[in-house]
């Protein structure tokens, strides 16, 4: 076999690893809303952040018994404390906290800021440019959002709630920009794991706010918090990264607008919430956005 072949294939296995990888974040990620709604009925923001954290923290703790560490540079860890900050602490608590003033379909909108930002910072930052594909399927997805977002909205915002979910898509895609620079020489789930360390300990602050709630909530909500640690957290953070060391920031990003349509899915398996039809319009106007974003030209 010449080397041309081999490195095809290789490259075909590595893309077929990636497109996995993303499908299962989107859809862990997309769960989170769920389970967020059903949990958030009698745990505070704060204590519900730290709860999964913690429960990350130990999951990707086990997973690093025995791994050899690779030495990172003073930079390398100053992004890494960026990304555990930003995204792992401020972003969990904030978007908590907004949808306590924003209803469902007003933050959809919203926090679907984010790829589009994430596609400009890439873009300028990390040279990734602005692909004609990317640019057009990025608004075909975003559009969709919309749609989504006003078939669910209930008007009811104020400008704290607001404010708190645009702040969560901000550090959301500052965060991820500084953590494709750590992928460059750092393993993913290294880095998952050190960012996940640091979003607990900035999150320590609602330690009694976390016992106090657990010690009063139902034993259901209770599973829910371990779950968001397990799967939206401790797996779809380290697959998200491994998709992220792969692939570009900017291709990455659009693949999150696919998380609002599969939420309404999920919400009418498991929550009965029958969706209007034009959020099933608007879903189906995002796959088809992230599909064309996801096209080689």
């Amino acid at each position: 076999m010449s080397e041309i072949q081999q490195t095809k294939i290789t490259t075909q296995g590595s893309d077929w690893r990636s497109l996995l990888a993303v499908a299962i974040t989107v859809v862990a990620w997309a769960s989170a809303f769920v389970v967020i709604r059903y949990a958030a009925h009698d745990i505070s923001p704060g204590a519900l952040s730290l709860g999964r954290l913690l429960v990350a923290s130990l999951a990707l703790s086990a997973l690093m018994i025995g791994r050899r560490l690779v030495r990172m540079s003073s930079r390398e860890w100053a992004l890494t404390a960026l990304v555990g900050v930003a995204w792992f602490a401020v972003y969990s608590v904030a978007l908590n906290a907004g949808e306590q003033y924003v209803d469902a379909g007003t933050a959809s909108m919203l926090i679907q800021f984010a790829p589009i930002l994430i596609g400009v910072l890439a873009g300028i930052l990390l040279g990734e440019g602005f692909p004609r594909m990317l640019v057009i399927g990025g608004l075909v997805a975003f559009a969709g959002t919309l749609i989504i977002g006003f078939a669910t909205s209930t008007g009811e915002a104020d400008l704290a709630g607001v404010l708190l979910v645009l702040l969560s898509a901000t550090v959301y895609s500052i965060a991820m920009v500084a953590q494709k620079v750590v992928l460059h020489r750092i393993p993913a789930l290294q880095v998952t794991w050190l960012a996940c360390l640091i979003g607990t300990v900035a999150c320590l602050p609602f330690a009694g706010a976390l016992v106090s709630d657990l010690s009063v909530a139902p034993g259901l909500q209770i599973l829910g918090v371990v779950y968001l640690g397990l799967v939206p957290t401790a797996l779809a953070f380290s697959t998200w990264a491994y998709a992220l060391s792969h692939t570009s920031a900017g291709k990455l990003g659009v693949t999150t607008f696919l998380v609002p349509p599969i939420t309404i899915f999920l919400g009418w398996l498991f929550l009965s919430e029958v969706p209007p039809i034009l959020a099933i319009v608007g879903g189906a106007l995002s796959l088809v956005g992230v599909a064309i974003a996801r096209r080689r030209i």
